[in-house]
């Protein structure tokens, strides 16, 4: 899985830009009738001929992370009332064709270096490697394309964090990974802060049509609603579905791996799944010793996303960053996507630079040439957690240390886990109420456990559980809160290295 955070930056998706003037003014092609449906079936043509890897710019090399920071698309040059286009660069060598549509026509944006301003003795432009939608006034943007097929939008608070992609082949199988790409964009402009992106993607393995409906409400965070039609090339082994890509660098739970002096430095902290059948289950984010993959079975899941619970600024002290504000992304399957399994794929990271933490579905059924697979699902960029209700006790906090009562000689082999919950069903209990914690563990045994009520607090509650993991290791954990038989509280699944 490749980074993608040192592009965003150095194009300056995270910074200000220059007051826009909301005018088409690049000069546009000659127009084309344009539909979702001619897109489809140009995907399905493009999947009937042998694939040619989309040619990259030698030239664009040598523009490096500081480089290409210093060319920026002119304000005058806007498109469809606020998009910018971005520059080719040393991570973002391949051009890519972008048409903006209109009453149901497209006109082809020819490049020409005029697009572009570059600082004095820096290189000029050398073609389009994608483009970003900007807030009202010109001065932040929004949501951004650019390089493979990944994408991002700045949530309700403004700051980029994670990113999605249109597909993931491969992911987590050794050298195999795949990363098709999207070569071309169609967009039409369909409210003062929405746009339609339509993108065709083509790769080894596949070929697609998508379309992102995209409304950003300032404040309130982004909506997509999206549509794919996939055409499968050749088998594909493992086929990822509505992926999000992020960073956990370390939290709360490895803090031997702060080796900087803020405390934590992570986009997400935990993968937060609704199940088909209702369950709540909370998977805390890490930075393992080596690659994992786990796999979450389910049948027509409701949803599942990468979160940012932690949203206290003492806890990061980043006031550069801000990863107290990087937005949750959300994914809502649209339809029955049927039997298959959300999956977590991680390495292990020494940098807030590298993105080492994708989820996506994978479908049960295996992905076969010449199949015609299509899935919608909306995605939502937010600060709120949907899966943090009040009724069913949440996740607040998961730490990891020595085994053992505190003072005594720690307990060889095993590990503590701590995990506090909140919930306003805890309120009012106390240690005479049956509360209880439910722990299963596999390839390790539980020593010791406890729940009770944290002193001073009317909700919260907090597990602590020794954990000796056997030869084979991690231990699996998994736990929640019950009191009669019945849950209290989402479900934490969690490794103990």
């Amino acid at each position: 899985m490749i980074g993608r955070r040192e592009v965003m930056t150095a194009l300056g998706l995270l910074g200000v830009l220059p007051q826009a003037a909301a005018a088409m003014r690049a000069a546009p092609g000659k127009a084309e009738p344009f539909s979702w449906e001619t897109l489809q079936q140009r995907a399905a043509m493009l999947a009937t001929k042998p694939y040619q890897a989309p040619a990259k710019v030698a030239a664009a090399a040598a523009i490096d992370y500081d480089k290409v920071g210093s060319i920026r698309f002119r304000a005058d040059k806007t498109l469809a009332g606020g998009i910018r286009l971005f520059p080719l660069g040393r991570y973002a060598p391949m051009p890519v064709a972008i048409n903006v549509v209109e009453n149901g026509q497209a006109r082809r944006i020819a490049f020409s270096r005029d697009l572009f301003e570059a600082e004095e003795g820096h290189a000029a432009a050398l073609g389009i490697a994608g483009f970003r939608a900007m807030a009202p006034g010109g001065t932040s943007d929004w949501m951004a394309f650019q390089g493979a097929s990944y994408f991002r939008t700045a949530g309700s608070q403004d700051q980029y964090g994670l990113s999605a992609r249109g597909l993931a082949i491969n992911t987590g199988l050794p050298g195999r990974e795949e990363f098709p790409d999207f070569t071309e964009f169609w967009i039409e402009r369909t409210g003062a802060d929405a746009y339609t992106i339509y993108a065709l993607m083509d790769g080894a393995s596949v070929t697609g049509a998508y379309r992102f409906q995209s409304r950003h409400v300032a404040g309130a965070g982004v909506e997509q609603q999206v549509s794919s039609v996939l055409n499968i090339r050749r088998d594909i082994e493992r086929l990822g579905v509505a992926p999000a890509t992020s960073m956990f660098w370390y939290g709360e739970g490895n803090r031997a791996a702060a080796v900087d002096w803020r405390p934590e430095i992570h986009d997400s902290d935990g993968l937060a799944l609704l199940t088909g059948a209702g369950e709540r289950i909370w998977r805390p984010l890490n930075n393992p010793p080596h690659d994992t993959l786990d796999s979450f079975a389910d049948q027509a899941p409701k949803g599942f996303g990468l979160i940012q619970r932690d949203r206290n600024f003492d806890h990061y002290q980043d006031d550069g960053a801000f990863y107290d504000r990087r937005p949750n992304l959300w994914i809502q399957p649209q339809g029955d996507w049927g039997k298959g399994a959300v999956m977590l794929y991680a390495f292990p990271t020494n940098s807030e630079t590298v993105d080492n933490v994708v989820s996506f579905w994978t479908p049960a059924a295996p992905a076969k040439a010449g199949q015609r697979l299509q899935f919608d699902y909306s995605l939502s960029w937010k600060s709120t957690d949907p899966t943090a209700v009040a009724a069913t006790a949440h996740v607040v906090d998961c730490w990891q240390g020595v085994a053992g009562r505190p003072g005594a000689e720690p307990v060889k082999g095993a590990r503590k886990l701590v995990v506090d919950f909140i919930g306003d069903g805890l309120a009012g209990l106390d240690r005479q109420s049956g509360v209880t914690a439910k722990i299963d563990v596999v390839r390790g045994k539980v020593l010791a456990n406890a729940a009770y009520p944290v002193v001073g607090q009317t909700n919260r509650w907090r597990v602590t559980a020794d954990i000796a993991p056997d030869a084979q290791g991690p231990a699996d954990v998994r736990l929640f809160l019950t009191r009669g038989g019945r849950a209290l509280s989402e479900t934490v699944l969690t490794p103990i290295f």
